[in-house]
């Protein structure tokens, strides 16, 4: 019997300290919506560039330029639907929404994301577009293997398949929007609802 709540003792222990040390407040819904603004977002501009581009995406039109307008509505929605969600499921846990384990979170996914959003608009700059979709990809996926160790250890995959998307992207230019389509889009949607029935839902 004392062997047992020995165990229990030290089970509890360290749940303790992994809630302390890593923010697992993330909400698997958010992931979901942010695969189908994603969708969303690539249906538009498929019919843009189809119809009105003829195919080809310029650099200095007003089709390029809308594409990028509904790529950053994309990200905001992404992002504000997460921390809304996030803080809703933090609230309801009774945890801390913004402390040191968060901060961590986003300063380590930020890191990467800047550094590659840069770069990409360098590229871009230079008329240089045709991994773009590849190096999204590619730093995203970054972004979510160096900030896992301060959340839900299960992000790095979802990680992991981003990076692995990215490099066939940039092998396979002409592929890179239908993988775009496939990471952002498809796997956010496959992972958040893995997530979301994992850790969100009661069983």
């Amino acid at each position: 019997m004392e062997s047992k709540d020995y165990l229990k003792d030290i089970s509890e222990i360290k749940n303790m300290m992994n809630k302390s040390s890593r923010f697992i407040s993330l909400s698997g819904l958010s992931g979901i919506l942010a695969g189908i603004y994603a969708l969303i977002g690539a249906a538009i501009v498929y019919w843009l560039v189809t119809d009105y581009s003829y195919g080809v995406l310029k650099l200095d039109g007003w089709v390029f330029d809308t594409c990028i307008l509904i790529l950053c509505m994309v990200a905001v929605l992404s992002i504000g639907t997460g921390i809304l969600l996030t803080t809703k499921k933090a609230k309801k846990h009774g945890a801390k929404i913004w402390d040191n384990t968060s901060r961590r979170l986003v300063f380590n996914f930020l890191i990467p994301l800047i550094v590659g959003g840069l770069y990409i608009l360098i590229i871009l700059g230079q008329g240089k577009y045709g991994q773009s979709g590849g190096l999204m990809l590619i730093f995203y996926g970054l972004a979510l293997v160096n900030a896992s160790k301060y959340s839900i250890g299960d992000i790095q995959y979802l990680g992991y398949i981003q990076i692995v998307l990215g490099l066939i992207g940039a092998w396979k230019p002409g592929y890179g929007f239908w993988l775009w389509v496939i990471g952002f889009g498809v796997m956010h949607i496959v992972y958040g609802s893995w997530m979301h029935f994992k850790y969100d839902v009661k069983k």
